[in-house]
């Protein structure tokens, strides 16, 4: 890895995707500043608390997935049948990934505990991964042992799987959670060391909603239910966006919650496109979904398949 899932997905959870590879901490409502309130309630992007927005993009990319994701936080990964779990979310995934290998050997980066991996493998697909956090390798093998799924632990972008592949997938935008430019093109060009002449890479991915900021501001807030609240601040600068996911009980005073921060590094499916040039892949097709839906103006996500050329 690093990996993760809008900005944000990658986690069954049966709370909201996006908190795959997050940072998380419990804060006590009386105790925030008026400026952290703010931020919740998703006014902390206005100008005069810029600083605060930089601050908080600051101790985000410092973050370590590898100890983001511990014992703790893989045990609780999984959401059977909810979620991204839900048959009607992994069973257009599953069959897409299926078919796309055409019958040959499939390579998973940011594995996780195999929420693809397992039941691709019982759809009779040779299957192995790549995972930086053991205890997500862990949970996996509660699943599938080494022998059905070997897993090697490392860094996607530079750790290597032996043999060849006809396929290599990153769903639920794993790669976003790789901060710089550079490195996500080395994800590209590991996936090509890994591939079989002729062979695909599969990205599943969000497209960067930066029509939903607010004239003047950073920040925007994308999700709101009883007990949850999402936002996002964008660094628009340097491509980056904190997911910011606040977890309550609706039904108690108030005075506390959940805290969950993602760093991620958004890419427009043309900076995609061209990444995946650099590495010496062409874009086979791009769709709205797993179920091969139109990808138009206003898709939120987007499943592209690139072959190797």
């Amino acid at each position: 890895m690093p990996a993760a899932s809008s900005p944000r997905q990658a986690g069954g959870l049966g709370h909201p995707p996006e908190w795959r590879r997050a940072e998380n901490y419990t804060v006590h409502a009386r105790s925030l500043p008026s400026r952290a309130t703010l931020l919740a309630a998703a006014e902390f992007a206005t100008p005069k608390n810029r600083s605060l927005t930089s601050l908080t993009v600051w101790n985000c990319q410092s973050v370590e997935h590898a100890e983001i994701w511990d014992e703790e936080a893989a045990r609780h990964y999984d959401t059977p049948g909810v979620g991204m779990f839900a048959p009607e979310v992994l069973g257009p995934t599953v069959e897409r990934l299926r078919a796309l290998a055409s019958g040959g050997r499939a390579l998973e980066m940011a594995i996780g505990t195999g929420r693809v991996a397992v039941p691709l493998a019982e759809a009779g697909v040779a299957i192995a991964g790549i995972e930086l956090c053991q205890p997500m390798i862990d949970q996996l093998r509660t699943k599938a042992d080494e022998q059905l799924i070997p897993v090697v632990l490392g860094d996607m972008s530079t750790a290597r799987v032996d043999g060849g592949f006809s396929l290599v997938f990153l769903v639920f935008n794993g790669i976003s959670n790789v901060l710089t430019q550079e490195r996500q093109i080395d994800v590209f060009e590991n996936a090509a060391r890994h591939l079989v002449p002729g062979g695909r890479f599969v990205i599943e991915l969000w497209v960067p909603d930066l029509r939903t900021l607010p004239p003047g501001r950073t920040g925007s807030v994308f999700a709101s239910q009883p007990g949850y609240l999402a936002a996002d601040v964008f660094d628009v600068v340097a491509q980056q966006v904190v997911s910011h996911h606040v977890r309550f009980n609706p039904e108690a005073a108030g005075t506390s919650a959940r805290i969950f921060r993602s760093p991620h590094r958004y890419i427009w499916p043309s900076e995609l496109d061209l990444m995946a040039r650099i590495a010496g892949f062409s874009l086979e097709s791009r769709h709205g979904g797993w179920s091969e839906e139109p990808f138009t103006a206003e898709s939120s996500d987007h499943v592209s398949v690139y072959r190797l050329t």
